[in-house]
């Protein structure tokens, strides 16, 4: 009952904080959920609660959605999502984790320090730019931060931001999920009520979340971003080594 009320509470606020940053259901109720499961079946069960919120946050934002962006970065990093879910069982280990921490690290430093306004995708860079985020989160089931890391170097309003993280994320869900339900079905039917807590505070968050981005001036929302990517960075440290 305990890791019930647990896992509700930090879906509503991994919910809250991905309608802000455009991810973090996946970096936070993952590793939660994973206390009891193990990696493998948590990201793929993880992946239920992540699309439910990534619709909700989509049909509230669709009219913000940077098409461009949408259908250059983001079918690429559609494509390499579904390359990492199929080898997500294969290459998961923690010398790939460091890197993906490191990797997030790096980025939310670069914002918060202006570095990151001397690299502009365009071009083949944007495509190639999704297809390393898509893989890498179809890797390590977070493939909201990395993503977000590479759209700072975009110049996006911040609901431009959310509304076209959100709409690639949904892309991703598409690709991934049913390359899990082939290969995991089993394991995830097992534990469908953490699925569905998760999946209803999601929701719940989700709501409040895209309430909240209003009230974010925009000339402090990348500089947000970048802290929470920094943040999810070093927390994936700390949960795979203590």
């Amino acid at each position: 009952m305990i890791f019930q009320v647990v896992l509700s509470i930090v879906a509503i606020i991994a919910g809250g904080i991905a309608s802000i940053a455009g991810f973090g259901i996946g970096s936070f109720v993952t590793p939660l959920l994973a206390f009891k499961t193990g990696i493998g079946v948590a990201v793929a069960g993880i992946s239920i609660a992540h699309f439910s919120g990534t619709a909700l946050r989509f049909f509230v934002l669709r009219r913000h959605i940077n098409k461009k962006i949408l259908l250059s970065f983001g079918l690429t990093s559609a494509a390499g999502g579904l390359v990492g879910a199929l080898f997500h069982n294969v290459f998961y280990n923690i010398v790939l984790i460091i890197i993906f921490s490191c990797l997030l690290i790096f980025a939310g430093i670069m914002e918060l320090t202006g570095l990151s306004e001397k690299i502009r995708f365009s071009g083949a860079a944007s495509w190639a730019a999704g297809a390393m985020s898509g893989f890498f989160g179809g890797l390590v089931g977070n493939q909201g931060g990395i993503r977000s890391a590479a759209m700072l170097s975009y110049e996006l309003k911040k609901k431009e931001f959310v509304a076209t993280a959100t709409g690639i994320a949904l892309m991703v869900d598409v690709a991934r999920i049913p390359v899990y339900i082939i290969t995991q079905g089993e394991e995830m039917l097992s534990i469908w009520k953490w699925i569905l807590i998760a999946s209803i505070g999601v929701l719940v968050g989700t709501a409040a979340g895209t309430y909240l981005l209003r009230k974010i001036p925009e000339k402090i929302f990348k500089k947000g971003v970048a802290s929470i990517i920094i943040l999810v960075g070093i927390f994936i440290l700390i949960y795979n080594f203590f």
